[in-house]
């Protein structure tokens, strides 16, 4: 699949843009042939294509320049291939509530429009997704369990949100390339010990794990050779939050280093830190850092949904 390919299945099969929506690129200096190439593309099916950029963002989480997170609000359709996620943003929010579809693509890469979770079937990714959607919806508690170490916390009046890839309805919003089901935790509830052995915001694509330890929703200990590439999580209590608890559902994702793809691999899981309040949590931290559990125990309200990265009970 090409460029031009990957970007016809993002702006028709995914956004389904009709002609003479505004369709607004937003992207940076070092995703400017991504972004080019979708503005190029929303213009030849007949949109009036709009494209902002900007400098890359420090973190993932920053806001955007108040001119573009105002343009991102009087969009129809929003897509951001960028460095750092604008996912969890104050500037995303607003525009779906203005009834924006906005598509995120952090760390989006060519190579990813040729091959890997962009190429999925995207209807059997919405089932999935919609399923576990469901159960995170309905449950209390989520447990993790890997090498011997156990991961608990809350849900309760929680909702699960559905990340399908597909957001072809007034509102709908999610990263491309898709297929998680994510829920905010409740604040102060995650306790315990987690391997994060896949990748992880800020360091890439692990060669050992991060061996994190939680106490009352918030990060305590972070051991491991890659460590010290992540001390903004210690820099306040907001930033070393559980934020975020994602499974992954795209068979065609691949773990490559990019969390945009990572936590999109079938059979994973993962916690994030950070800033949930675009998903129904409280906590606005000044980053939203992601990391990747492979081959995963996980249980919801004590029934056995992921078995060594294999779902069961769906």
């Amino acid at each position: 699949m090409s460029l031009k390919k990957g970007c016809q299945v993002v702006l028709r099969d995914c956004l389904a843009v009709k002609e003479s929506e505004k369709v607004l690129v937003v992207t940076d200096d070092l995703k400017l042939n991504i972004g080019q190439a979708l503005y190029e593309e929303a213009k030849e099916m007949g949109a009036e294509a709009i494209l902002m950029v900007t400098k890359a963002r420090k973190v993932s989480g920053e806001e955007p320049p108040e001119p573009v997170a105002k343009a991102m609000a009087e969009a129809d359709v929003v897509i951001c291939p960028t460095v750092a996620s604008l996912t969890h943003t104050n500037a995303r929010i607003k525009a779906v509530q203005r009834g924006a579809r906005v598509a995120t693509m952090p760390g989006i890469t060519e190579e990813m429009f040729a091959e890997g979770a962009i190429t999925a079937d995207y209807q059997e990714v919405e089932e999935l997704t919609l399923k576990l959607t469901e159960l995170l919806t309905k449950a209390e508690t989520a447990k993790i369990v890997k090498n011997g170490c156990t991961l608990t916390m809350s849900l309760k009046g929680r909702n699960g949100i559905a990340s399908t890839g597909v957001y072809k309805q007034p509102g709908a919003s999610g990263n491309l390339p898709s297929g998680e089901a994510y829920i905010a935790p409740l604040e102060g509830t995650a306790s315990g010990e987690i391997d994060i052995d896949g990748s992880m915001v800020g360091v890439g694509k692990l060669s050992k794990p991060l061996h994190a330890v939680i106490s009352e929703g918030k990060l305590k200990k972070l051991v491991g050779e890659d460590a010290d590439k992540l001390n903004v999580l210690f820099a306040n209590d907001q930033n070393g939050s559980v934020g975020e608890l994602g499974i992954g559902t795209n068979r065609n994702a691949r773990l490559c280093g990019i969390i945009l793809e990572d936590e999109k691999v079938y059979g994973t899981i993962h916690v994030a830190f950070g800033t949930n309040t675009s998903f129904g949590g409280t906590v606005k931290a000044n980053c939203h850092f992601d990391g990747i559990v492979l081959q995963p125990d996980v249980y919801l309200d004590d029934k056995l949904v992921l078995k060594q990265g294999v779902f069961i009970n769906i």
